[in-house]
């Protein structure tokens, strides 16, 4: 029989246990932090201040912005914390909650980089339908399924993934509590529950990502078929949302799909920093750089000060 024990706490490991590496990585991740804090705050309060930026585009840009800044908080500040202490713990109560809010936010970037590609589609391959598809009913029915949707599929791995009984040291090689880490932990047999993880990882990663392709395919073909003239500007629409895609899709694939063994427990923690630390991060200096739109307010709201 297994030795399952009933834990109150979890240790995480994090990235090093040398204080001085610790100390080192800490003014790191906390000017990340504030730069992704400041940056996505900054780009939502643009958009809602600036009446020519209130377009579907920027909605789900304000949207994105937010969950940026919910993904970023609900594991950074830990790890800050954890950084400057050698009691590396978190209770597993909230542990699960950092679990499920993490799946949570996680999920519904997904959805959303989706529906901005569908918009992205609508504003390049269908623009006399634009008004219509994309009407503000449209594009508040598209954010609430997100959220929904993402609701929904962070209560059913809520509720089938129980860990509060862990066999041998309750220890996640990990500086958050993330659903594969945590796996490792399971007194139980896992097949069933990797097949499950496996199954819905297809349906809300794999499948937008593809959703997300098949979109920037048909732009590419009708971008081609006009003016070489406008072509620069159809492109630049989308370029943003393109290095985005990369980023979040591109780390999410490979800690979801790649091979789970125990090789490849740090490359998954190390995948998880570009998702929940990097991208939060670039997306506000991403989106700045390369709109032209976002620029010519961030210079009039300059001026005016």
């Amino acid at each position: 029989m297994n030795n399952k024990t009933l834990a109150t706490e979890v240790i995480l490991l994090g990235f090093s246990n040398d204080i001085k590496t610790n100390i080192c990585l800490f003014p790191i991740f906390f000017l990340i932090y504030m730069f992704c804090v400041f940056g996505n705050c900054l780009i939502i309060c643009l958009i809602i201040l600036t009446p020519s930026l209130h377009t579907p585009m920027y909605f789900f840009l304000v949207n994105l912005s937010f969950i940026d800044l919910s993904y970023s908080s609900s594991g950074i500040p830990k790890l800050l914390v954890d950084l400057l202490s050698t009691h590396k713990t978190i209770s597993v109560i909230g542990c699960l909650i950092q679990f499920k809010v993490v799946l949570l936010i996680g999920v519904t970037e997904c959805q959303l980089l989706a529906v901005m590609a569908y918009d992205r589609y609508i504003a390049i391959c269908r623009p006399l339908h634009y008004h219509v598809l994309m009407r503000w009913s449209v594009c508040f029915y598209l954010a609430a399924f997100t959220w929904i949707f993402s609701f929904i599929n962070s209560c059913f791995d809520f509720i089938l993934f129980n860990f509060i009984f862990f066999c041998g040291p309750n220890q996640v090689n990990h500086f958050m509590c993330e659903i594969l880490a945590l796996l490792k932990l399971s007194c139980d047999d896992t097949r069933i529950k990797e097949i499950v993880i496996f199954s819905l990882s297809f349906i809300t990663i794999f499948l937008p990502f593809i959703f997300i392709i098949t979109s920037y395919a048909c732009i590419v073909y009708t971008v081609l078929k006009i003016q070489s003239t406008k072509r620069s500007k159809a492109f630049s629409t989308c370029t943003s949302h393109i290095i985005v895609v990369s980023l979040y899709f591109g780390t999410g694939i490979v800690t979801y799909f790649g091979q789970s063994d125990n090789e490849s427990i740090n490359r998954e923690k190390y995948a998880s920093v570009f998702y929940v630390v990097v991208t939060p991060m670039l997306n506000p200096l991403i989106y700045s750089l390369n709109n032209r739109e976002v620029k010519r307010t961030k210079v009039f709201f300059t001026r005016f000060s």
